[in-house]
C-alpha cells in the first residue's frame, strides 16, 4: 500500500491512494476553509470503515439478511499536544430481517478482536476501544 500526499495551498492538502482522492484540511485557526477531512476525522472515519467491512462480510457469512448498517463512532482526544485519541465508542445499527443476537455480537466481537487492523493498532497503542450494537428488525 502507498499513499502520496500533495501540498495544495495553505493548509490543504490532497491525499492520494491507487485511484482514490481525499482533501485535508488543517483547522480554521490556522487558515483552513473547511474544504477538506481533518487528518484525525480521516482516522475516525478509516477506522469506521475498517470495522464496517468486517461486521458485513462476517454477518453475510453467517447468512444473516441485513439490509442495512450504519456506525456510529465517538471519540475523545487528549488536551495535551499530540493530541491523540484516548478513547474511541463504535456503535453499530443493524437492520435486517430475522437478524440473530448473537450473531450480531459475535461479528462485532469478531471484528474488535481479530479483523479489525485500524482498531487493533489503535488499541495496541493504548486506545480504549468500545463496542455496542443495536438491532433494528424490517419486519417489525
Amino acid at each position: 500500500m502507498q499513499a502520496t500526499i500533495q501540498w495544495r495551498q495553505g493548509v490543504l492538502f490532497e491525499g492520494q491512494s491507487g485511484d482514490h482522492q481525499v482533501l485535508m484540511e488543517g483547522p480554521e485557526s490556522y487558515g483552513g476553509q473547511n474544504r477538506g477531512f481533518r487528518p484525525m476525522q480521516l482516522l475516525l472515519t478509516g477506522l469506521g470503515g475498517c470495522t464496517s467491512f468486517d461486521v458485513i462480510t462476517t454477518l453475510e457469512k453467517m447468512r444473516q439478511e441485513i439490509s442495512d448498517c450504519q456506525v456510529t463512532l465517538d471519540a475523545e482526544r487528549s488536551g495535551e499536544v499530540p493530541a491523540v485519541f484516548t478513547k474511541i465508542h463504535i456503535h453499530f445499527t443493524v437492520t435486517g430481517r430475522s437478524l440473530k443476537e448473537n450473531m450480531v455480537k459475535r461479528a462485532v466481537e469478531l471484528s474488535a478482536e481479530k479483523y479489525c487492523s485500524a482498531s487493533i493498532m489503535l488499541t495496541r497503542a493504548g486506545v480504549d476501544i468500545t463496542h455496542s450494537y443495536s438491532i433494528i428488525d424490517q419486519d417489525a
